[in-house]
């Protein structure tokens, strides 16, 4: 029985104060509503949320330790206008017969009085039975309006008898109690039943977390006012945890400057710290401080690894237990859990302090089993914390990722892991991970010198072995080492060498299971582009084309957008070379375009996107946009080191071009020899070089000279160097063999205008020389014609005084006005529109006469910057113009806008 014991004359109700069954008093604060400081912020999702606890039996909220779950259930509380019930339970409570006492001082000093005759020895309750629960049951059933009872920190309360005795309380009592129980776990309550009944309103962890908004407000109540982005950093690292915010803002409040101190702060140094370690860890058993410790230093664990790591088994119970305890682990489903950020950062430091020296052994183990379970990217990052290389290495390759080092959106980060692996590392796969990070850097001298010893490894392994006995890893290595034989081949101009890579490689997918490959598109995607590459120095274009197209024509995904965009850029100069100069120079628009989506990380063929498109502006006779995209070339390109030969011999091209447009011969045949050392030699390459060499003797007067150099030119060279070639050997006196040539062309229904416009003037020169204006007239027709769409100028403008008499005549001008010349007769026509712009492009051009610019335009027409660029593009190709302005001048003069 309960006995009065004094008067309390801080209950809100007619209450009297009782003692309880141990006669000790109560504690006036143990059922007070606890009081909310000045920087509380009130949060109305939650609230409203919560004031469904009227229309339900039971309530549930349930978060970690200083998730704010009292001071909203509080805030509710004191809000309501009616008694609430309010009970803190504490750990020393002991047995049923104590909670009851105390659940019914709480509901006593909310005004709601014991049942008649429970009054007496304040010993009565030390032991509860049936018929006392019953008649409170029956009491509270009884009444008009429910009673609400808050009973806070009930995961304090561990007695299943006790919580089987407040369910059956729960249960008959009916609509006459609201249970509110704000707790840390979830309580030994049949809550499916209630669950299933919708007779239950819970606000779990998640809910709980403050939003950004909410976390300004609670900043701007401690005088801090942080830039949006800051505070959604801080709320991503604390994860809207109520403490970790409010306690980093008392923090910041001392510091010189908030805004970093917030961005900075260690959380194992900090009063967050402080809290975890005493609210969390300390309440822990010692094996279960140890299993947090240790899983610490993972991003991610499940019972298996945890296993590997304390070397103690089956600790799932424990991680399921941590997580319904709201223990800052989080569950990630299939049994696979997470610590809070904060927390794990938190446990890490504390690891270091007690255990000194154990944190690499536990980044081992975790390499080892990761690695052992296929977990890739997390093997990896583990090893390299442990300085385990052998491992690291030994993920990467058996994997086949050793792709992964030479493109990807992770290239950077995936290198980054080796950046401090020392010499003293040692093994095949570790030989093949410096050797593909040197290579990729263009450090061409020691690339092979890795590579080399990992083949030697690689070969002394499968001797030793035999044939027969040779694993998985051991073929995904020679594969891998295959792969880099392949770059090295391409960086160093040697076909062959290439050639027999590829042959390699083919024989050893086959042993490779299909899974494991498709896994690694990037490694086939490579292989082609670095062998196309091969192809197009040795000048085997239909050969190059079929490699190359293979990887350019599906969508690019993230691992093969950079072996994608290469394969672009050699494409579109094979179009080149073919003379089909709109083709070349979508595909390298489109090569260029996949740069700035893959951010422009360095590879071989970097640039040659730029370096074609300079080759078009050239024959455009638009020299100020070539030397631009010259200039962009080389800042998009891979840096010092050893270039990449086509890329190189690209360039070379597209200079010595832009030097002879502009008139200095000289200039150009210094420009036109590629700085590259190769194992063989690129007979295109070797044309340009001869071609330009030519021009300057030509240009002297040495004729004999020049004819001498262009003998020494052999094997194939594409069709609009072979025009080069013939008009070079015509200006050089060899008129029948350089007829003989222009004529090849222009029946070979596979070459595009750069060529066969050039062969036409060739036979056109050759026509008048020969006497016949007639001929050469049509013929320059001809060439008119086919070059206007394209815009193919500077072929004429090399042309010579005689034929630009001829283009000067009447028949012939007609043709050429408006496009080919930007003075003389007719230059103040309209000029002709080489194709007709689309609608979307007629949207772009209404914007540019607006003013507007590129991003007004892009977020007007809700499409991305780049998409507006490549419209700009066009449009500026169709009008003939390189800029802003001429297209909206050129545009008003075409009645286009």
């Amino acid at each position: 029985m309960i006995s009065v014991a004094a008067r309390d004359d801080s209950a809100r109700g007619p209450a009297l104060g009782y003692a309880d069954p141990l006669g000790e008093p109560f504690l006036r604060t143990r059922f007070a509503v606890p009081a909310r400081p000045a920087t509380f912020v009130r949060r109305p999702r939650l609230t409203a949320h919560l004031d469904q606890a009227l229309d339900t039996p039971l309530t549930m909220v349930n978060g970690a330790a200083g998730a704010g779950k009292t001071l909203l259930v509080a805030d509710w509380a004191a809000r309501l206008g009616r008694p609430v019930a309010w009970l803190t339970n504490e750990a020393g409570d002991q047995g049923p017969g104590m909670f009851w006492a105390h659940v019914l001082h709480a509901l006593h000093t909310a005004g709601t009085p014991p049942p008649a005759g429970l009054g007496g020895s304040p010993a009565g309750l030390r032991m509860v039975d049936h018929r006392l629960l019953a008649r409170l049951a029956d009491e509270l059933s009884g009444r008009d309006r429910p009673a609400i009872l808050v009973l806070d920190e009930f995961d304090r309360l561990a007695d299943p008898e006790t919580a089987e005795q407040l369910e059956f309380v729960l249960h008959h009592a009916g609509r006459g109690l609201r249970l509110v129980l704000v707790t840390r776990t979830e309580p030994l309550l049949p809550l499916h039943r209630y669950r299933a009944a919708a007779a239950m309103t819970e606000i779990r962890n998640q809910e709980l977390a403050f939003t950004p908004e909410e976390a300004a407000d609670l900043l701007a109540r401690h005088g801090l006012r942080l830039p949006a982005d800051a505070t959604r950093a801080l709320v991503a690292r604390t994860r809207g945890w109520a403490a970790g915010l409010r306690l980093s803002a008392l923090a910041a409040q001392q510091s010189a400057d908030p805004e970093t101190y917030l961005k900075e702060f260690e959380a194992g140094h900090s009063t967050i710290a402080d809290f975890l370690l005493a609210e969390v860890v300390g309440r822990q058993p010692p094996e279960t401080q140890d299993l947090l410790l240790r899983v610490s230093v993972l991003d991610r664990f499940g019972p298996d690894l945890a296993e590997a790591l304390t070397g103690r088994p089956d600790p799932g119970p424990l991680l399921a237990a941590l997580c319904r305890q709201n223990a800052f682990v989080e569950d990630l489903g299939h049994s696979w859990y997470r610590l809070h950020p904060l927390f794990g950062e938190i446990l890490r430091v504390h690891l270091r302090a007690r255990s000194p020296g154990l944190e690499p052994e536990l980044h081992r183990r975790a390499a080892w089993w990761l690695r052992a379970h296929g977990a890739v990217p997390e093997a990896l990052a583990h090893g390299a914390a442990a300085g385990d290389w052998e491992c690291a290495a030994g993920t990467l390759v058996d994997d086949l990722a050793i792709g992964r080092l030479l493109t990807g959106l992770r290239a950077d980060d995936v290198t980054g892991l080796f950046a401090t692996m020392g010499p003293e590392a040692r093994g095949a796969a570790v030989d093949l991970v410096r050797a593909a990070r040197e290579l990729a850097g263009h450090d061409l001298d020691h690339g092979l010198t890795h590579l080399g010893r990992a083949a030697e490894s690689l070969a002394t392994g499968a001797a030793a072995t035999g044939a027969a006995a040779i694993t998985g890893t051991a073929v995904a290595a020679r594969l891998s080492c295959v792969l880099l034989e392949s770059l090295a081949a391409r960086l160093t101009g040697a076909p062959a060498r290439a050639e027999q890579a590829m042959t390699d490689a083919a024989r050893l997918r086959r042993e490779v299971p299909a899974a494991l490959l498709a896994k690694h598109p990037e490694l086939t995607a490579l292989l082609l582009t670095h062998l196309g590459s091969a192809r197009v120095w040795a000048g085997h274009f239909d050969e190059a084309r079929a490699a190359l197209t293979e990887v350019a024509e599906p969508p690019g995904a993230a691992l093969t957008e950079l072996p994608r965009e290469d394969c672009l850029g050699h494409l579109a100069l094979i179009d080149y070379f073919d003379g089909r100069l709109d083709l070349a120079e979508h595909r390298a628009l489109a090569a260029t375009d996949a740069t700035r989506h893959c951010g422009g990380r360095p590879f071989p063929g970097a640039g040659l996107g730029q370096l074609v498109l300079a080759a078009v502006a050239v024959d455009r006779d638009e020299l100020d946009r070539a030397g631009a995209l010259l200039e962009e070339a080389a800042e998009s390109g891979p840096g010092p080191g050893a270039p990449d030969p086509v890329t190189e011999a690209c360039r070379a091209l597209a200079t010595s071009r832009l030097e002879l447009a502009l008139g200095d011969p000289a200039a150009a045949a210094h420009a036109a020899d590629p700085a590259v050392q190769a194992e063989a030699g690129s007979p295109w390459a070797r044309a340009n070089t001869a071609l330009a060499a030519a021009a300057a003797l030509l240009a002297e007067g040495r004729t004999g000279t020049a004819a001498r150099v262009l003998d020494g030119i052999d094997g194939p060279v594409g069709p609009v160097c072979a025009a080069e070639l013939a008009w070079a050997r015509l200006a050089a006196g060899r008129r029948e063999e350089a007829v003989r040539a222009a004529d090849r062309l222009c029946a070979d229904g596979r070459t595009g205008p750069g060529a066969t416009v050039r062969a036409t003037l060739v036979r056109a020169r050759a026509a008048a020389g020969a006497g016949d204006p007639g001929t050469a007239r049509k013929l320059l027709a001809r060439a008119l014609l086919e070059a206007r769409r394209d815009r193919l100028r500077r072929p004429f403008l090399d042309a010579g005084p005689e034929i630009r008499r001829l283009l000067d005549s009447p028949p012939l001008h007609g043709l050429a006005a408006g496009w080919l010349y930007g003075d003389g007769p007719g230059a103040d026509s309209p000029p002709l529109l080489v194709e007709e712009l689309s609608g979307r492009e007629r949207e772009v051009l209404g914007r540019l006469a607006q003013m507007m610019s590129t991003q007004e335009i892009a977020a007007d027409l809700f499409v991305s910057v780049n998409t507006v660029k490549t419209h700009l593009k066009s449009i500026y190709r169709k009008l003939g113009v390189g800029r802003r302005g001429d297209a909206v001048r050129r545009a008003r003069e075409r009645g286009l806008l």
